[in-house]
């Protein structure tokens, strides 16, 4: 059977339909479920194999980019999301979907989703809004997003508060001596971009684009590859087609798939 996908739908979450597409061209089964609808009890966690943190703006960004989606995620799911990591299923959070993860505590690699953060998502080194197509290079074997991928991915970005930030290089070094460093921003000749502006666009830590907790199942990435899942998405038409953000949730439906 196809792992049914919960996209989680939070009021100004804009990109649950791009999501939900990806979903279903990787052959999975996508959802669009409100919060509300698991506060009430109409959806349940424990019906879904899969769990996607679309890209928007929740709740208007206040407060800060994805911080009151993640109190929604501490107050009122905190159990049952954990429920759901530690049981292996995958979870992927793109954008406002990843500020989410990091600010509920989730990622890096959470004991509970109080744990003291040690890393954020914040304002672009550049000061503005980016809205461009960047390169990514997939680098971890244990995102089970990621595994076995080599070729670039290319896919939009677009977001003011991306820039990864953490609190001391040791926990740069610590992301790496685990492989958690799932995606880095790359140059047009495949190679990391590392501090490389508009490669980079938006000045994140050593480069990187995404992470992943220590088990592997739950990766967090700003760029948007669900709006790069078709040919005619792709931008450049002088240029030879870069690989589509498509096989990141193939990766993630045969997964669901196993489990």
């Amino acid at each position: 059977m196809k792992p049914k996908a919960l996209v989680l739908h939070a009021t100004g979450t804009n990109r649950d339909h791009d999501a939900a597409e990806a979903v279903e061209l990787a052959g999975g089964l996508p959802e669009i479920v409100h919060l509300n609808q698991l506060r009430r009890g109409e959806r349940h966690w424990h019906d879904y194999q899969m769990l996607l943190l679309p890209g928007g703006f929740s709740y208007a960004d206040a407060l800060g980019a994805g911080r009151l989606l993640a109190l929604d995620l501490i107050i009122y799911f905190a159990d049952a999301v954990l429920s759901f990591i530690n049981s292996g299923k995958p979870v992927i959070g793109i954008c406002n979907g990843f500020q989410a993860l990091v600010k509920a505590g989730i990622l890096p690699d959470p004991q509970s989703l109080q744990s003291p953060r040690t890393l954020t998502l914040t304002h672009n080194t550049s000061g503005n809004f980016e809205c461009r197509w960047v390169s990514l290079l997939p680098s971890s074997e244990t995102c089970i997003w990621t595994k076995g991928l080599h070729e670039i991915i290319f896919c939009p970005t677009a977001h003011g508060e991306g820039r990864l930030r953490v609190h001391s290089p040791a926990v740069v070094e610590d992301l790496i001596e685990h492989d958690q460093v799932a995606l880095v921003y790359a140059r047009p000749d495949g190679s990391p971009a590392g501090d490389l502006y508009p490669e980079n666009p938006n000045g994140s830590v050593a480069g990187i684009a995404g992470i992943c907790n220590r088990l592997g199942n739950v990766l967090g990435l700003m760029p948007h590859p669900e709006n790069h899942i078709h040919p005619w998405q792709f931008p450049y038409r002088s240029l030879p087609p870069y690989g589509s953000g498509l096989k990141i949730f193939k990766n993630g439906i045969a997964y669901a798939s196993q489990l």
